[in-house]
């Protein structure tokens, strides 16, 4: 497999052909072996390194990978918190006590709108219990779990489709988003730095924002690790929402600091 100019009739349409499949079998290639070489993917694709570096920018932008000094990971780290499947498997049984309490704030009719963490689907998998209620939300998983449930009315949220997300996000969603107004938001978010939320990509913080817009409560579920993680796009103070649910694994002192700036923290024990 050579580069290609896309000078030759056709050409540029080949090049983007064989520009998405090999980016397809990168991004397989780093979550099968955990690591690879940019020296070695230039060698196997026969492209040039500056080639392989573009084709890994965009995959990161994804949230398929990180791009670390060598080459790209797939393995969890400060700012790269790993795939979908990565995602939810980590912290389960945090995120179900969490999606427990913050059931116990709904009552039924209520508008609900749910965001594309994984934390929030885990409350999802109990809205049944609180029907009738009105779901909107951008993340594909909720849509496919409540779609045809009984006492659930569900609008669906569109855009551009980003599988490493599963979930719709960037501009269009945003503007889909305003079209609504709920009752309670209920969302999660990827790092906490001092006060402040932060996610990885624009295009999360776009949705984010319009959803916190759109809701007369906010909620935030957040897990006691998110205080350790780094972000790159700032989304929100804590102090923005309403009510935030943490788990009693978060250190005192941090509890304390929390109090102190006015956030309003609520502790979710365990059992």
């Amino acid at each position: 497999m050579t580069e290609d100019d896309g000078s030759t009739p056709g050409g540029a349409a080949r090049r983007e052909e064989v520009q998405h499949e090999r980016r397809q079998r990168i991004r397989e290639q780093v979550a099968a072996e955990g690591f690879v070489r940019t020296a070695e993917l230039a060698r196997q694709y026969a492209v040039s390194i500056m080639t392989i570096h573009r084709d890994l920018d965009v995959l990161q932008a994804q949230g398929w990978l990180r791009k670390v000094r060598g080459g790209a990971s797939s393995l969890p780290s400060l700012l790269f918190h790993g795939d979908l499947s990565a995602r939810m498997a980590a912290m389960n049984a945090t995120k179900h006590r969490l999606a427990r309490a913050a059931l116990r704030l709904l009552t039924p009719g209520q508008t609900v709108m749910i965001d594309e963490s994984t934390t929030c689907l885990a409350l999802a998998q109990h809205l049944t219990e609180r029907g009738p209620l009105t779901v909107i939300s951008n993340f594909l998983p909720v849509i496919k779990l409540l779609a045809g449930e009984p006492g659930i009315s569900l609008l669906a949220l569109g855009g551009a489709y980003y599988p490493a997300y599963d979930a719709f996000l960037g501009p269009h969603t945003a503007d889909a988003v305003r079209s609504f107004r709920a009752d309670v938001l209920f969302m999660s978010t990827t790092a906490v730095t001092g006060d402040t939320c932060y996610h990885q990509s624009q295009e999360t913080v776009q949705v984010k924002r319009a959803l916190m817009d759109r809701a007369s409560r906010r909620v935030l579920l957040v897990d006691h690790t998110k205080f350790t993680r780094s972000g790159v796009y700032a989304l929100a103070p804590l102090t923005d929402f309403d009510t935030v649910l943490v788990d009693d694994a978060l250190p005192v002192t941090e509890l304390r600091r929390l109090r102190d700036l006015g956030v309003p923290v609520t502790t979710v024990s365990g059992g």
